[in-house]
């Protein structure tokens, strides 16, 4: 019974029973979890009745232990620990059936062990049921995570739901579940699915776990046998493992390798790339006890697969020692080379996607391992630099990415690609959009668009020309093209001629005729000649300065009136080659103040009756200027 998979929904009635299942059994190996037990008041017996809830957790990937009625709507559940690890109680997957319409209850799940997750993030429950199988969240002001004095200070999480079909399944999860004989089925449609004359991978089993069930390896190779040389060339066939679900509870990590696989074996550009010149080991289920048994983190035996590789051994951890032989066979294979470990899981506490990464002694080194990161931090837009790590944590020394970067050779880049449970951050930073398996899928397609970024990057495969990047999308025949006349005309090239400056219009524009100015006001104008009859600076432009130079406003109106009348200068105020200076109030002050004074020391000006030369505009690289011309631009200055 231990490997059949039957889905949770399909019990349509609370006294449907396996015809191999007896009154007392607990199902489909339960080990441990609730099996169609009906939750009755205190003192009432017999046959149920409807709103007397019916739980079932003994299927595939199934976790509930134990489930208390408190009040009359109220229920205390309790999570089944991991097999032989009473540690580790997080993950949960239960139904609930034979429910009265428009019935409310409150479930507590009441002995979750980790207490720092994202349910203080805003993470909700997942629920399905048999009549609407697509996955949702529950809204957040139904959900409540706290600590609770009347269950010994320990967190609680608390939801409120509302039942509106009597004759529907429920069930409830904290993320999508990925079972391990969905993963069966998947491979084995693909499979049948591919060309027997030209295939795209191979299926083979890597090893079996310790309940007798597959480890199953995916191999891509395409790469032709003229590129397949000997250790002379010094040019081996490189080569990508990814693996997968080393952790029970981390089904998003399986729909993230799944992305990750229809993409390479699909026909687009970069899939047929990727395949043409590189090979991929992928190994979807490193845990596949774990997943079929519903338990939050570890195998059968109650051991963490990602904290024993140094210490794994071919009778208590069969899946990681065949792993690391793959490895080791590969790694000093003549032929080919191993680039990339890259190995998937789901967080619990952090949200969007990211990359936990080593240090090395070797600086060279250390700043190739922080290309790949870069560039998929680039293709992804849900990537959360933030939660970023690179270290070398002695506590983490039994991990993939650990074991791999210390005992294979220096050219492999081991990482662990983590993808949230809960969501991801928007672009302003705060707006948590939660992931669904189409963003699990698409993280995978993300994955695999970096591995042709960085092997362009180091220019191990050629980067195409703008003219291939993108070929032009014609419209399908199935439309109707729209009328066109039958004459076609043909475009001549344009003939080669001498370039040539074209005129520029000045109308409405304000331009002034200074040559000179401090770097503070914007640089200097273009110099021009100096009128006859005028000094350096040309026309009532040199008028103006002297009265604004010996006479200092009192107020501060003179300085807005300044700037007022600056617009009187423009060229539309220039009147058949003259100015206009009697509508000006500031010259009109001063032309009255100089009336005043005696003769001899009254100033004459001679108002130039010569247009301005017609105002152009360039470019004055200062960097050229000589030394002589800038002591003529200071001494105009003094002046």
């Amino acid at each position: 019974m231990l490997g059949v998979a039957k889905d949770p929904l399909e019990h349509t009635s609370m006294y449907e029973r396996m015809e191999e299942d007896s009154e007392g059994s607990d199902g489909e190996g339960g080990m441990g979890n609730v099996s169609r037990v009906i939750i009755r008041p205190a003192g009432v017996s017999g046959k149920a009745k409807r709103g007397q809830i019916c739980f079932d957790a003994a299927f595939e990937t199934g976790n509930l232990g134990k489930a208390n009625l408190i009040g009359d709507f109220e229920y205390d559940l309790f999570l089944r620990p991991d097999t032989c690890n009473p540690r580790y109680r997080f993950w949960f997957n239960f139904t609930v059936d034979n429910v009265k319409q428009d019935q409310k209850v409150i479930f507590n799940l009441v002995n979750i062990s980790k207490s720092r997750n994202l349910f203080n993030a805003g993470l909700t429950p997942l629920v399905k049921s048999s009549s609407r199988p697509k996955w949702q969240r529950l809204p957040k002001k139904h959900v409540f995570y706290y600590r609770s004095p009347h269950h010994q200070n320990h967190y609680v999480l608390s939801f409120v739901f509302c039942f509106d079909k009597e004759d529907d399944v429920y069930q409830f999860a904290l993320a999508p579940p990925y079972s391990y004989s969905r993963l069966q089925s998947y491979l084995n449609v693909i499979e049948n699915r591919q060309n027997q004359h030209e295939k795209k991978f191979t299926k083979s089993v890597l090893t079996k776990s310790l309940q007798n069930r597959n480890v199953d390896l995916i191999t891509i190779d395409h790469v032709t046998g003229k590129k397949k040389t000997n250790l002379i060339d010094r040019s081996f066939i490189r080569v990508i493992v990814i693996l997968c679900r080393s952790h029970a509870n981390a089904s998003p990590a399986s729909f993230m390798c799944q992305g990750f696989l229809e993409f390479l074996l699909s026909s687009h550009n970069i899939a047929k790339i990727l395949r043409e010149n590189f090979v991929f080991k992928i190994v979807p289920m490193v845990n596949p006890d774990g997943v079929f048994l519903g338990n939050n983190r570890c195998n059968l035996i109650g051991q963490d697969m990602n904290r024993v590789w140094q210490v794994a051994t071919e009778f208590s951890h069969p899946e990681i020692y065949a792993i690391k032989n793959m490895l080791r066979e590969i790694d000093n294979s003549d032929s080919y080379q191993i680039d990339f470990v890259i190995d998937l899981h789901a967080h619990t506490s952090l949200h969007g996607c990211f990359i936990y990464g080593n240090t090395y002694e070797d600086v060279y080194r250390y700043e190739r391992h922080l290309v790949f990161p870069r560039l998929f931090a680039g293709n992804a837009p849900d990537y959360a630099a933030n939660n970023m790590i690179f270290n070398a944590d002695e506590k983490k020394s039994g991990c993939a990415r650990r074991y791999c970067c210390e005992r294979l050779s220096d050219t492999v880049n081991a990482y662990t690609l983590e993808i949230s449970m809960g969501g991801h951050y928007l672009k302003d930073g705060k707006t948590v959009a939660p992931y669904t398996e189409e963003g699990y899928y698409r993280c995978g397609r993300n994955l695999a668009r970096t591995f042709l970024q960085y092997y362009r990057f180091i220019n191990v495969l050629p980067v195409p020309l703008p003219t291939e990047v993108r070929q032009k999308k014609r419209r399908p025949r199935t439309h109707q093209s729209r009328s066109r006349s039958k004459t076609r005309y043909e475009v001549k090239p344009r003939p080669k001629t001498t370039r040539c400056y074209a005129p520029i219009s000045y109308t409405n524009l304000s331009i002034c005729y200074d040559s000179g100015g401090s770097s503070d006001e914007g640089g200097f104008s273009p110099t021009r000649a100096v009128a006859p009859g005028s000094s350096h600076f040309s026309g009532y432009r040199n008028y103006r300065r002297v009265a604004s130079s010996t006479t200092v406003p009192s107020t501060s109106s003179h300085h807005n009136q300044h700037q007022q009348t600056h617009d009187q200068f423009a060229l539309l105020r220039i009147k058949s080659g003259r100015f206009d200076l009697a509508h000006d109030p500031l010259m009109h002050d001063y032309c009255v103040k100089a009336k005043t004074q005696s003769p001899e020391k009254q100033t004459r000006f001679e108002v130039p009756v010569n247009v301005p030369p017609k105002p152009y505009l360039s470019i004055i690289d200062l960097n050229q200027l000589t030394r002589g011309s800038l002591k003529m631009k200071s001494s105009s200055f003094e002046d």
